[in-house]
């Protein structure tokens, strides 16, 4: 809460009254009397009206006053009815007092009710007096003061005067308006609302004498005084505030002090006084909010998107609309009947101009509908599109969908009969998510929105929605929602629309949309339109004067009979209700006096809203009222009453009329809520988003303000001061606070607020003020700003700004915010149930691409910012594999669907393709755009038959056999090529294009021409082959021409003299699919249909040129398709069912890839780096991703529709549907998340090193691999002769042994070379001694071996089999289980010398050593008893017995090493923990299934692996059915962090420095950090950079692992002992 210092400015007396706006204490705080300048204070009329708005509208308190130890001057009355001012004036003259000056002062005014003298109005504060001046005034008003004050005394000792009307002359300011503010007081108004102040002084005057009065001599001095104001003072403190602290309960405060006699109350008192005031109002204050129970009041609550915030707004609206349906129109009454109306399947339209009241009329009958339908309980839904703050088709469908869903309670009615539905054999219905409900596209909410319209509203329970507004929506938003409306309507189903007579066109729309439906009544002559028409005009002359009438009486004003006539004839010609009201605004300023001619009344509404302008300048200041409603017109969603005076507080307000030379100080409070008085006929409050503002009740109001004030310059300033507002800032930039205006404010609960005015607001006067940058980047690539959308509930909102292509040319980072939109789309049902996910979810998602969008650096680092300030969290280190990537966009968005012919792509990025009906359609970065040609003016448009792309060309064919090449890098203008052998009939295909410097050719399907043109269209050269042309290949400097044929043969032509240079043939006779031309070797290859490549020498120009050899592919069917990279020299051939790629550098064949069974490949394309291929496979639904190292198949990924087509661009890789719709993904993401390095197959062990550096892997195969942690990449791998089965790696990490095949292998982890390879061994586990040195062989059959780990000899055997064994921390003996008992060997001689056996018939289930405590082992018994054995001693312990349902399970045991906290099992939802730090037994479930759980060695955390459980049945996303990896501190069993994880684990380990790994089926590893503590900020640090330091690598992981090898034979053989 921000409490200014208002009490040493402003000492009592004063009065404050205080509005609450909002839930988080900000308050808005109007001092009457705030100014220096008398002038500038509000009359006795004015501070009572502020008074009674503040007790209405305000949430919590309303009125705090400060009663001071100085009654105060009485004020001179605004107002004083005639009697009484006329019986003051007589018995002044009859006791012989001028009246002069006082009958100067006051005038009469017959137009008040009842007729009253009033005071006339001094000069206005915007003029400037001089000090003379100004003092003079003050003189005359004391003489005034006086003067009626002794008239009144005079009267009141006549008896003409009552004593308590004599005293409203007497009284002080402050005691009026306390009094009128707590006049007619309930407990209700006052407890908690008002607090008081009395502050009582004692000495307050200083003995000018200096020394102490005697008491007769203040006695005197007391007789001397006027006791007048003491005696009111007094009253007011000790009678009237008491009574009412006891009526009331009225929270009053007295405080006292007694100052020194010869000093008097000096200024140290009062400083002193006003600073313990300020803290006690400020402790008072925070009390009273508190208490008021604030619930929605303001603009920072929580989900304010929410379906049931959004209903109430509308209903409010709807409620605050039809209070203004001052004259009965008679329109009603055919609404009326049409809701009543049965069988009635068409829309009724309310037809009317501007200002004709369609508005007003539609909210009062929304409240009609219950007494229009008594027998019935109908469902009324109105919403007022022209008000709406975010109107969009997708939003406006949403609300109603989710607003008819809430209305019938999720359920059909139970009196739903099929006679009431259109469809009898519609009996149920399944409704959607709402999560994903706000998610769908127009052509989904249309069929859902039909099928709630067909399902719910019934004859007992119809539906009338009532749509207002549509035609005002901007990019004919109106013209799309009533194209998405269902049609007929349903029965039980009512329809009511709005349209201005000045759009033909939404009228148009909704007769196309309804012109088919019958039914309508004979007499209606709208029968062919297909909805009902009711027209709104001009209201009656009689109504329009009956309505002013009474509103001047409500205004306590009238006028006289020749004004009357003045409004009378205006009346006549202009009969609309705002004109009325903007009348009455006009006339009350009129005094009975006043000399009113035609000129005084503007003869329309746009005419009277400017003079009402001109007047309010004259008033208040030009500068102040052209700001003031500026600001009002430009606001998205209006503004409140703190927020205007905010805006119009700063400098540039003085410096504005200086200009005009016009003096103006500050604005304060109280001049705005004086301006908004005189505003108050036209403007509404009203809830938007919690927060109550202001908006124009009519939008003629912002037409007048825009015309008057607003041109495009003025525009563009003001939205950039008010986005600064909203941005904390103050106009011009300057004076930044962060605090101020946050997207979330935060709570000691570590609960936080959407600050919902600015996520509303800022966005849209940044957009209008041209601030597109900033808008990026501190808007729409903001993890703050996204968090509180998410909790506002405007995901959907969200997701449409980040897709938005509006002003893509201001824009820099569309690829960012493209991708940021599909992560936020593709986890919406998961974000918008939980929203404090998103930090996590984002993480997760995009920390994998980080290195390709480096502009999302600070995105990741303010989720990592946010996880320290909360002093908890997981940090990602290293990510595990993808095997999907998001795409970057999906493009369907034709209205008409058909198929595609041809598509094509341009390396720059630019899609195009040609359809069935004759159509091409352009796709260039955003939407599909279609391309028209007309060759003249009467000729139809070109209908296009095929495309073709090469390089930075376009080649479109036409209807005619027509060609036209697009330069896309040169103009936007295509240009035809001129073709002489172009002949009619019917049209050809093109049958290939290619491009080379600037030279251009194609060929015609099935024929043996080839044309070469240049890039302006024109011919350069002709052709003509043996046979049909299938390829054609330039060379490098463009002065040759290479033909591939049909039959095989390749010929040579020198384009500048068209001359055939040579030919070969292959003896196979198989068409040549691609040739590919190596200029310095002088060398072409060419690959057959067959898939074989033909090399062939064209260095001598001869009739015949020589093959140099052949390559066998052996494919098992024709070619598909090609690709080839000229950088990496890679080409890739496609079949059927196998793929193969060739380096063109020898022309080897490098791999083969065949297809899964039971399919067949249809397209394949390379990579750009061409470390992966893509590829399409006919009916599947996926685009499947190889990696050509490994041969794996990596990545699916997911696409709008069946995948037809794979395009490739510079950067991105598109997939084309059969109806030409694209899914597009970026190159470098596919790349980044399918060469994330991942073993074979599923990680069975993992092993780290103390240090932190570096960790082993092994996935069962005949590799293990190392990981550095910094990049995060396998750097080595350790190869091995047979399967891997065990791990371990010595404690001090120079050792790494493995068990493979039943022989073990010691690697040097610092060399890497494998210096002991042991045979013989038949070992099934190995252990290392702590220290390092000896190495234990486990065996089951055998004996198990105590050896040297640097030579591999043997120390010792231990002839029984020891299961689960383990080694002491002191490295003396081996621990295990054997029948039942528990047994130690000696290291050193292998000998059994320890036993622990538990009493019959329990045995032994479990045991561990404990690192801290080398010589104690924990001991678990079958029976649940629980011991401590202490080896050496051999001595004993039972600690105590573990009841049934805590019962130990082996496999789950763990122990922390200072046995403070053991794992004992889990089992389903739950975890068992028993903490022997304070003996006592947890528990704790988890949110689904635990899978895996593993316990760290300091028993401070314990992470688990759950399978999520499912929120909601019909739910089957991929982020529902994700496992889930939980860490949580057992100190207090908080949870530190939880991140959803991509695959299915395999492997779970929580080792030092708080890491966690994560092992995966697929083969990747995961590895996180746990951050538990806000002051761990080097952790967080540690953990940035680390990820920096992976993507760098991780980015281009191509190379492989150094691969290190085995020994060729054992170099050590153990015995074999039976």
């Amino acid at each position: 809460m921000a409490i200014k210092t208002w009490c040493v400015t402003h000492p009592p007396p004063c009065c404050l009254l205080v509005a609450l706006q909002s839930q988080v204490c900000a308050l808005q705080v109007i001092d009457p009397f705030e100014s220096s300048d008398p002038r500038r204070w509000p009359d006795e009329n004015t501070r009572q009206r502020l008074i009674t708005e503040c007790r209405e509208s305000s949430a919590g308190p309303y009125l705090l006053a400060l009663v001071g130890h100085q009654y105060g001057a009485s004020c001179l009355p605004a107002q004083v009815q005639v009697s009484e001012f006329q019986l003051l004036l007589q018995e002044s003259q009859r006791a012989g007092i001028s009246t002069l000056e006082l009958e100067k002062a006051y005038q009469r005014d017959e137009n008040i009710i009842p007729a009253s003298f009033c005071r006339r109005s001094s000069s206005s504060f915007l003029e400037s007096d001089g000090k003379e001046e100004t003092e003079k005034k003050r003189k005359n008003e004391e003489e005034l003061r006086k003067m009626l004050q002794a008239a009144v005394t005079l009267s009141v000792c006549r008896g003409l005067l009552s004593p308590e009307r004599a005293r409203s002359f007497h009284t002080s300011v402050l005691d009026k308006d306390v009094r009128f503010a707590l006049a007619n007081p309930t407990v209700e108004d006052v407890t908690n609302r008002c607090v008081v102040y009395v502050h009582k002084v004692l000495n307050a005057r200083k003995d000018m004498s200096n020394q102490l009065l005697t008491d007769l001599e203040l006695n005197l001095q007391a007789e001397i005084s006027d006791p007048t104001h003491d005696q009111f003072l007094s009253e007011m403190c000790d009678d009237y505030l008491p009574a009412l602290v006891t009526s009331c309960h009225l929270l009053v405060y007295t405080f006292t002090t007694e100052c020194d006699r010869r000093h008097g109350y000096t200024t140290a008192r009062r400083r002193a006084y006003a600073d313990s005031l300020s803290q006690q109002v400020y402790a008072d204050l925070v009390s009273l909010i508190g208490r008021s129970n604030l619930s929605g009041s303001g603009g920072v609550i929580q989900n304010v998107g929410s379906l049931k915030e959004e209903r109430a707004e509308q209903v409010h609206l709807c409620s605050i609309l039809s209070e203004f349906y001052d004259i009965i129109q008679p329109q009603e009454e055919k609404v009326r009947a049409y809701v009543q109306q049965k069988d009635q399947h068409c829309p009724l339209v309310v037809v009317g101009g501007p200002c004709t009241g369609k508005k007003v009329l539609l909210a009062h009958c929304a409240h009609q509908l219950k007494s229009w339908l008594a027998d019935a309980d109908p469902v009324g839904l109105s919403y007022f599109c022209s008000m709406s703050v975010d109107a969009s088709p997708e939003r406006l469908l949403t609300s109603l969908c989710l607003q008819i869903t809430a209305e019938y309670d999720h359920q059909v009615p139970a009196d739903t009969d099929t006679s009431f539905c259109p469809n009898p054999t519609v009996t149920s219905f399944r409704y959607p998510r709402r999560s994903s409900l706000g998610l769908m596209n127009l052509s989904e909410l249309q069929q859902h929105l039909a099928s709630l319209l067909t399902l719910l509203p019934c004859t007992k329970r119809p539906l009338i929605l009532l749509l207002e507004g549509l035609d005002q929506l901007e990019n004919s938003v109106g013209v799309q929602i009533v194209r998405n409306l269902p049609s007929p309507l349903p029965c039980g189903v009512k329809l009511i629309i709005t349209v201005s007579s000045n759009q033909p066109h939404l009228l148009n729309t909704i007769k196309q949309q309804y012109s088919h439906v019958g039914g309508l009544p004979h007499h209606v002559s709208e029968e062919e339109s297909g909805f009902l028409c009711v027209e709104m005009g001009s209201a009656d002359t009689k109504q329009c004067r009956k309505m002013l009438t009474f509103l001047l009486g409500g205004s306590g004003r009238r006028v006289t009979s020749g004004q009357q006539a003045l409004i009378n004839e205006a009346l006549t010609s202009c009969r609309l209700p705002l004109y009325t009201r903007l009348l009455h605004v006009h006339a009350a300023g009129w005094s009975s006096d006043s000399e009113v001619n035609e000129s005084f009344l503007p003869d329309g509404v746009h005419s009277s809203i400017s003079a009402l302008l001109d007047h309010l300048e004259l008033k208040h200041g030009s500068a102040l009222v052209a700001r003031a409603t500026s600001f009002l017109t430009l606001s998205k969603s209006g503004l409140s009453e703190a927020e205007l005076a905010d805006l119009l507080s700063n400098a540039s307000l003085a410096e504005e009329e200086e200009e005009d030379s016009v003096f103006r100080p500050k604005v304060t409070q109280v001049d705005t809520e004086k301006l908004l008085l005189d505003f108050w006929s036209f403007l509404l409050k009203r809830s938007v988003g919690g927060t109550r503002v202001l908006f124009w009740v009519s939008r003629h109001f912002g037409l007048v303000v825009s015309k008057k004030y607003l041109d495009v310059e003025v525009k563009r300033k003001i939205h950039s001061e008010m986005a600064d507002s909203f941005r904390g800032w103050r106009v011009g930039g300057r004076g930044l606070n962060k605090d101020n205006q946050p997207f979330l404010f935060g709570s000691p609960a570590n609960e936080s607020w959407v600050n919902v005015r600015k996520i509303i607001e800022l966005p849209h006067h940044l957009q209008q003020s041209g601030r597109w940058a900033e808008l990026e980047a501190e808007l729409l690539m903001s993890f703050s700003f996204h968090q509180a959308m998410l909790q506002a509930g405007r995901l959907g909102d969200l997701i449409s700004m980040l897709e938005s292509d509006r002003s893509p040319s201001s824009f820099h980072f569309l690829r960012e915010r493209r991708l940021l939109a599909n992560m936020l789309r593709s986890s919406a049902c998961l974000l918008q149930r939980s929203p404090p996910q998103l930090p996590t979810v984002m993480e997760t998602n995009l920390l994998p691409f980080w290195g390709g969008f480096p502009t999302l650096g600070g995105y990741i680092r303010d989720i990592r910012e946010e996880k320290w300030q909360r002093g908890r969290g997981l940090d990602i280190l290293l990510w595990p594999c993808l095997h999907s990537v998001p795409a970057l966009q999906g493009v369907d968005d034709r209205p008409h669907e058909t198929r595609v012919t041809e598509s094509a792509a341009t390396r720059c990025g630019t899609v195009a393709q040609t359809m069935e009906d004759g159509f091409a359609w352009i796709w260039r970065s955003s939407r599909f755009v279609r391309l028209r040609i007309s060759l003249s003016c009467d000729q139809q448009e070109v209908k296009f038959t095929g495309v073709r792309s090469s390089g930075r060309f376009l080649l479109l064919s036409a209807e005619g056999s027509r060609l036209f090449v697009w330069d896309l890098t040169d103009s936007e203008e295509l240009k035809e090529v001129e073709d002489p052998l172009r002949s009619g009939g019917a049209s050809k295909r093109v049958g290939g294009f290619i491009a080379h410097q600037e030279k251009l050719g194609w060929w015609w399907e099935n024929e043996n021409f080839v044309g070469v043109f240049d890039v302006c269209g024109r011919i350069v050269a002709h052709f003509q082959c043996w046979s049909a042309v299938t390829y054609v290949a330039f060379s490098t400097h463009s002065f040759h021409l290479f033909c591939g044929q049909e039959d095989g043969t390749m010929s040579a032509f020198d384009i500048q003299t068209g001359t055939l240079l040579g030919s070969c043939s292959h003896w196979k006779r198989s068409a040549i699919m691609l040739m590919i031309f190596r200029e310095e070797q002088q060398e072409m290859a060419c690959l057959a249909r067959t898939g074989n490549i033909a090399l062939w020498d064209v260095a001598a120009k001869e009739q015949t040129f020589r093959l140099v050899r052949e390559k066998n592919s052996h494919n098992e069917s024709d070619i598909l398709n090609t690709d080839y990279v000229e950088d990496i020299s890679l080409l890739l051939v496609c079949g059927a069912k196998q793929v193969t790629l060739w380096g063109s550098d020898s022309w080897e064949l490098l791999e083969k890839f065949s297809a899964p069974k039971t399919r067949v490949f249809t397209q394949a394309m390379l990579s750009q780096d061409g470390h992966l291929f893509s590829a399409v496979l006919r009916n599947c639904s996926l685009v499947l991703v190889w990696k050509i190292s490994s041969g794996q198949c990596v990545l699916s990924l997911e696409t709008n529709r069946p995948p037809l087509l794979l395009l490739r661009t510079l950067s991105e890789t598109i997939c084309v549907s059969q109806s030409g719709g694209l899914t597009i993904w970026d190159s470098g993401m596919i790349d980044a998340a399918g060469t994330t390095p991942k073993m074979r197959s599923g990680v069975k062990e993992v092993v780290a090193e103390k240090a932190g550096k570096c960790f082993y892997t092994s996935d069962g195969s005949r590799v293990v691999w190392r990981w550095s942690l910094d990049p995060g990449h396998p750097r080595d791998s350790f190869l091995h002769d047979g399967a891997v089965e065990k791990l371990q790696l010595s404690p001090n990490s120079l050792k790494l042994v493995s068990l493979s095949a039943g022989e073990i292998y010691v690697w040097d982890t610092e060399s890497g070379q494998n210096v002991v390879r042991i045979g013989g061994c038949r070992a099934t586990d190995l252990l290392i001694t702590p220290n390092s040195n000896f190495g234990v062989s486990i065996s089951e059959q055998g004996l198990s071996h105590v050896w040297k780990v640097a030579q591999g000899s043997i120390v010792c055997s231990i002839h029984l089999h020891l299961s689960d064994a383990q080694v002491l921390p002191d490295g003396t003996f081996l621990i295990g289980l054997h029948r039942g008992d528990l047994l130690a060997a000696s290291l050193w001689s292998g000998l059994i010398s320890k036993r622990f056996s538990c009493m019959e018939p329990s045995e032994v289930v479990a045991f561990h050593t404990l690192t801290e405590h080398p010589d104690f082992v924990v001991v678990m018994a079958a029976l649940g008893a629980v011991y401590t054995w202490k080896v050496s001693e051999e001595t004993v312990c039972q600690h105590f017995e573990l009841p049934p349902m805590f019962y130990c399970d082996p496999g789950d045991f763990q122990m922390s090493s200072d046995g403070s906290f053991a794992l004992l099992s889990t089992c389903g939802d739950q975890i068992n923990l028993l903490d022997l730090s304070r003996v006592r037994l947890c528990s704790f479930k988890a949110e689904g299934i635990v899978i895996k759980a593993c316990l760290d060695q300091t028993g401070s955390y314990v992470a688990y692996i759950s399978s999520p459980r499912s929120l909601e049945e019909s739910c089957t996303c991929h982020h529902h059915n994700r496992p889930v990896l939980t860490v949580t501190r057992l100190s207090d069993g908080e949870q530190m962090g939880s991140v959803q994880l991509s695959e299915n684990p395999s492997t779970l380990l929580v080792c030092d420095q708080k890491r966690v790994f994560v092992g995966f089926e697929d083969g990747s590893v995961g590895l996180y950090s746990i951050l538990d503590s806000t002051n761990d900020e080097e952790a967080l640090l540690r953990g940035t950079e680390d990820s920096k330091g992976h993507w760098k690598e991780n980015f281009c992981p191509f190379e492989d692992p150094l691969s290190w090898f085995p020994q060729a034979k054992p170099n050590v053989n153990w015995p074999q002992i039976v």
